[in-house]
């Protein structure tokens, strides 16, 4: 679908396409689909490069009730903003899953320990970390992406010589 839309842009030769129905800027592609759902219409908004849509939403129905509402500037402006917010939330919820944290007081004073898992698709595994309070990193150790960070577990991780645990 993506390529359909870059060779059309590359056809018209003037650059990006600006139509009733598809609508090219800022990086994105806005494209009014038939929604398969319903009787209506969808919007998809692609980010350049990806192959799947970043947002699919509802499209209004134009004047006559049949066909979609054309796409303009104010619209596709809307839309750009609207897709770039769920990629930047997905981005922070992937953020979220894979780096945790925690502050551990000992008698040497706190320490921050970071969890930070790389989600290799044949051998995914973390690195457990501790860093003082000059931002010096005292340990870090391999772990399975398994590993649970809570203040319970850092707190023995740092108790037992900060070795790997099991």
């Amino acid at each position: 679908m993506n390529d359909d839309i870059h060779e059309h842009e590359q056809e018209a030769g003037d650059g990006p396409v600006q139509e009733a129905r598809l609508w090219q800027g800022n990086g994105w592609t806005a494209r009014v689909i038939k929604n398969e759902d319903d009787e209506g219409w969808a919007v998809a908004m692609i980010l350049d490069g990806e192959p799947e849509p970043a947002l699919v939403g509802p499209w209004t129905m134009g004047r006559d009730k049949k066909n979609p509402k054309p796409l303009d500037q104010a619209a596709f402006n809307t839309l750009v903003k609207t897709a770039s917010e769920v990629i930047r939330r997905h981005e922070q919820q992937l953020h979220a899953m894979l780096h945790k944290s925690t502050v551990v007081s000992t008698e040497q004073g706190e320490l921050k320990v970071t969890l930070d898992i790389v989600p290799d698709d044949d051998d995914p595994y973390a690195y457990l970390a501790a860093v003082d309070e000059m931002g010096e990193q005292v340990a870090r150790v391999r772990v399975a992406a398994s590993f649970k960070l809570t203040p319970a577990s850092a707190h023995a991780w740092i108790e037992n010589g900060f070795r790997a645990p099991r």
